[in-house]
């Protein structure tokens, strides 16, 4: 029901400026359904290229430019909380805790014993030729670090990505041994080199697809030239499938056609009387497209990554996960809170100030309406955020949260008395120095020479 659910998403904490009157319900009404039907073509027209992130924005925090993937699976179950995410999702985050000091770079993150949240799953190398037939580095750190992942290598492949944390290779542990141990380790083993990695919660939220590359003969359709075309096929992370002409056209040239995989239909086909041949039936469209491969195995190799594009593993990112799980808990319950207490917030449509009891916890704003009160009403993601005291209309001291980016909203907080104030502007700006971009800690990655070992 519309007007229920516009109804009750007012009485959120987190509100847009741009929400309609109560004098213009039907209105609001409309505007409503056209978002939500936003949330659902903008799911379907997310990008080919950068990072997939679920977004667990609200709806209010939407415009009508947004091109943002959004996943409304994931927003049906945060609506109610009013949480304000957008500069989360705007880049993808690296937590580095406390070890924000020049000397720590997010590398360093790898000298405490375990990262604050890991989430492991098993990669599979096949070995290559070559001096290093894996294709990826190792840093000298512990736990182990992959620092860096050759492009079109097996690693790549099997989907190992930079910031990976080594915890098993080849069944034993190696989260506290050397490095050159862990690589001897590997270049003992067989031919299929099995690492068990972690990724805390600065990587990416959905599980790795393998990639997938090499030559294939591609059945032409046209009513003027029919045959056979060998052409160059790149299966990417992200599951749409990719082909040139010729190899050395990946990456310098425009892909001749971009398919999407995931929900195709995908199988080996016996009725050209041709072998290693197989089809892909996409979910749009009416094209159906017939491979055919050098081998059996070869053909395998394809349907076996294909098969993981068509059915893609989906998963919130950890910290929101996180978040999701103190959203649940009292107020008190949040371990080693940064700081708690009552604050007002600025609510601009209305020109009021609203009581909340807060507690702030590793760039994470929570909002409950009491100290007792369960669970949380909403929050603010404060990464990026600038926090300064202002002054605003009669309040001469006021926190000002200044977003990274214009498109986001800027939040105004008041506590008790100017002293409050300065506590909370002095431990939000701690807790938000917890995170960093990750195109920056990419930067750090490349611009630290460590010992290193390359597989």
């Amino acid at each position: 029901d519309l007007k229920s659910e516009m109804n009750k998403t007012r009485k959120l904490p987190l509100k847009k400026d741009t929400r309609a009157s109560d004098s213009s319900q039907e209105d609001a009404i409309d505007q409503w359904a056209r978002r939500r039907k936003q949330f659902k073509d903008s799911k379907k027209c997310s990008s080919t290229g950068g990072s997939s992130i679920n977004s667990t924005i609200t709806e209010g925090s939407i415009n009508s430019e947004d091109a943002r993937s959004v996943d409304p699976g994931v927003y049906a179950e945060n609506e109610d909380r009013g949480f304000y995410t957008e500069n989360f999702h705007s880049a993808s985050w690296v937590f580095r805790g406390d070890d924000v000091s020049p000397d720590n770079s997010p590398r360093c993150l790898s000298k405490r014993p375990r990262p604050v949240a890991i989430r492991e799953r098993t990669v599979k190398i096949a070995k290559g030729t070559g001096n290093y037939p894996w294709g990826f580095r190792i840093q000298f750190s512990k736990p182990i670090l992959v620092t860096e992942v050759d492009t079109n290598s097996a690693a790549e492949e099997a989907g190992l990505q930079v910031g990976d944390i080594l915890i098993a290779v080849n069944g034993t542990d190696v989260t506290s041994m050397p490095h050159s141990e862990a690589a001897n380790l590997a270049r003992k083993g067989p031919d299929i080199l099995t690492m068990i990695v972690g990724s805390d919660i600065s990587r990416y939220p959905n599980t790795p697809r393998p990639t997938c590359r090499g030559y294939l003969h591609k059945r032409t359709q046209s009513s003027i030239l029919k045959g056979w075309r060998k052409r160059w096929f790149v299966l990417k992370h992200n599951g749409y499938l990719h082909y040139y002409k010729h190899k050395k056209d990946e990456g310098k040239c425009r892909p001749l056609e971009v398919t999407k995989l995931e929900g195709a239909e995908i199988g080996v086909d016996t009725s050209l009387g041709k072998p290693f041949v197989f089809k892909c039936i996409p979910q749009t469209g009416n094209r159906i497209f017939y491979f055919c491969a050098t081998s059996n195995q070869e053909m395998k190799r394809w349907l076996e990554a294909m098969d993981k594009a068509v059915h893609p593993v989906h998963q919130n990112h950890v910290w929101v996960d996180v978040t999701l799980h103190n959203t649940t808990l009292p107020p008190l319950a949040i371990k080693n809170p940064e700081c708690l207490g009552l604050l007002h917030q600025l609510d601009r449509s209305k020109d009021v100030w609203v009581q909340h009891y807060c507690i702030l916890k590793d760039g994470c704003l929570y909002f409950y309406a009491t100290l007792r009160s369960t669970p949380a009403q909403g929050g603010l993601y404060l990464q990026g955020y600038i926090v300064s005291e202002q002054s605003l209309g009669s309040k001469r001291s006021v926190i000002e949260l200044k977003p990274p980016s214009e498109e986001f909203k800027t939040f105004y907080l008041c506590a008790e008395n100017v002293n409050e104030n300065k506590r909370w502007i002095t431990a939000l700006k701690a807790s938000i120095n917890k995170w960093l971009p990750l195109h920056q800690a990419i930067q750090d990655f490349m611009n630290r020479p460590l010992e290193e070992t390359r597989m």
